[in-house]
């Protein structure tokens, strides 16, 4: 199928995702005396390169994409995608297919052999457009991005597109690409690679991930069966249908649930994956739960290996990486594909302004330190709930235990229990875009920090969200009030005379909620990047403090 008989499809007709087949297509580039020379070339239409790609699209950046594969993911490997994500997603224009078919869910619960020890809610307030979490298997993700990205005429993506070399020339990267019918050159003056684990473009530079590795293994079973029982996260330690071992429970769109059961670092991958091994493993655990007599099918199967790594820098010259091509985390706390996604978002808006001439390349060297950042705090995380669920030696494995026993009925106990930290976004505190405060300010909207969305009301008397007012390719305002105070503010925004837009958010109760999240008073004011980070707020604006919160975020000062 061409990408844009995909678009043509999308509405009309049940697109099967894991059957679909993208055309190869002659371009040509690959008939051209001299390679041709392209703005942004990205590696790799996978959920991050795709995400980039749509984002720079919108932004008028021309993209070409390439993978060397012709179909989207097969599995459902990644699966939890969280708020933040989904509110990518809206910005990129397809996030409301995703929230439709997926599975909606915020509650965990936590087993130690057959007893539950506690629930958790991981979004207990109302007032916000997206849940905690969908489950969506990962082809599903790619296939409502590849719609999107053919309704985009910027985007040109090219499938069986093999990067087989990269030179780092004068002013550009020089791709030697392999296809069907032969090799050709491009010339791209940034080129992305969102090539994931095994990156090829990482290798051609000669890079490495460093970290570690766990000695553990870990069997992914999607079987499909149709039970009526809640959309909630659960875990077990130690249960009596799998002695020794955790074992972890999602369920997916489509009657597919996806379990994880730890085996154990001698285990044999490729026997632990065939049929006849993992049958008997589902059905003790359906025996031992709601879902006893069930009748269920194996439809994929894998083994992984926990590892928690990444590059050491994550900007080479005119080569920025990615995703996985980046950093990798291991699967519990969902931390790769979320994580991967706010990559995206990060150097979209960063790309464009510099090749727009409005910001130096400088720029896209915050790119690599806000995301390195980002990446140590989730390897960190996923890195601690490894060693909390897979314990290394004996006086940890008694630690664990102990900790599990006193979570029956203590509190303090149950904070100790580490079986995934579901993904946050990362609050960029030491990002050399901030502005640093210079008024008093309460609550988590610090400069770094991902804007919260709350209910308000639109221009036209109908209920919204605050984060859909918010501009999708451009630098935000927020003014809260209506009085002499928000008057002002907005008198230094207009002799700031910058390219804002400015949304005003009353102080009323139809808003109280976002006041109380931006901790806003009568002329407050919030500076957002087009990743909806807050890089500078003040209780009341000058034009040359605005002026010079805006140029330090573009990296001018």
């Amino acid at each position: 199928m061409k990408l844009d008989a995909l678009a043509a499809a999308a509405g009309q007709q049940p697109i099967d995702y894991q059957k679909l087949v993208f055309d190869y297509r002659p371009h040509a580039d690959q008939r051209a005396a001299a390679p041709a020379r392209h703005p942004v070339v990205v590696v790799g239409a996978g959920p991050v390169g795709l995400a980039l790609a749509i984002d720079l699209a919108q932004q008028q950046v021309p993209v070409v994409l390439l993978d060397n594969d012709h179909k989207l993911s097969t599995g459902s490997r990644a699966i939890c995608f969280s708020k933040r994500s989904l509110e990518i997603f809206d910005r990129l224009g397809c996030g409301q297919p995703m929230a439709d078919k997926g599975v909606s869910w915020k509650v965990g619960r936590v087993f130690l052999r057959g007893d539950e020890l506690y629930s958790f809610d991981l979004l207990p307030e109302d007032g916000h457009a997206r849940p905690a979490f969908v489950n969506l298997q990962q082809y599903y993700v790619e296939g409502f991005l590849a719609e999107r990205a053919a309704a985009l005429p910027l985007i040109d993506v090219r499938w069986q597109n093999k990067v087989i070399d990269v030179v780092q020339e004068e002013g550009h990267a020089l791709l030697t690409i392999e296809t069907p019918d032969g090799p050709y050159a491009l010339q791209a003056d940034w080129v992305a690679a969102c090539d994931g684990s095994r990156s090829a473009l990482r290798q051609l530079l000669g890079q490495e991930s460093h970290g570690r590795v766990f000695r553990d293994r870990f069997l992914i079973a999607d079987v499909k069966m149709e039970v009526d029982f809640p959309a909630e996260r659960w875990f077990w330690f130690d249960p009596d249908f799998h002695r020794n071992q955790s074992v972890l429970l999602h369920r997916q769109p489509d009657g597919v649930w996806r379990i994880d059961f730890q085996l154990g670092w001698d285990a044999d991958p490729e026997a632990e994956k065939r049929p006849e091994n993992i049958m008997p493993r589902v059905r003790a655990l359906l025996d031992a739960s709601p879902f006893k007599g069930a009748e269920f099918s194996l439809e994929w199967a894998s083994v992984y290996t926990f590892a928690c790594q990444r590059m050491d820098a994550f900007r080479h010259g005119r080569v920025l990486f990615a995703g996985d091509a980046a950093h990798g985390v291991s699967p519990f706390g969902a931390r790769g594909a979320n994580s991967g996604l706010q990559d995206a978002e990060n150097l979209a808006w960063k790309l464009a302004a510099v090749l727009r001439a409005q910001a130096p390349d400088a720029l896209l060297d915050s790119y690599a330190r806000e995301r390195e950042m980002a990446a140590d705090e989730n390897i960190l995380n996923s890195t601690r709930a490894t060693d909390f669920i897979t314990p290394k030696s004996e006086v940890s494995r008694l630690f664990r235990d102990a900790v599990l026993r006193l979570a029956r009925r203590h509190e303090f106990a149950r904070r100790l229990v580490n079986s995934g930290r579901l993904s946050v976004p990362a609050t960029l505190h030491d990002s050399v875009l901030n502005t640093v405060d210079v008024d008093a300010f309460d609550g988590r909207m610090v400069p770094g920090a991902v804007a919260a969305d709350a209910p308000v009301v639109l221009s036209d008397g109908r209920a919204g969200w605050l984060l859909h007012r918010l501009g999708a390719t451009q630098f935000s305002v927020l003014v809260f009030g209506e009085g002499a105070g928000a008057q002002a503010s907005l008198s230094a925004l207009a002799e700031a005379d910058l390219p804002l837009q400015v949304e005003c958010v009353p102080l009323d109760a139809a808003h109280a909620l976002a006041a109380a999240r931006y901790d806003a008073q009568e002329g407050t004011t919030y500076l957002l990047r087009p990743d909806q980070h807050v890089c500078a707020r003040w209780r009341r604006p000058t034009a040359a403090a605005v002026r010079a919160a805006y140029d330090r975020a573009l990296a001018r000062i």
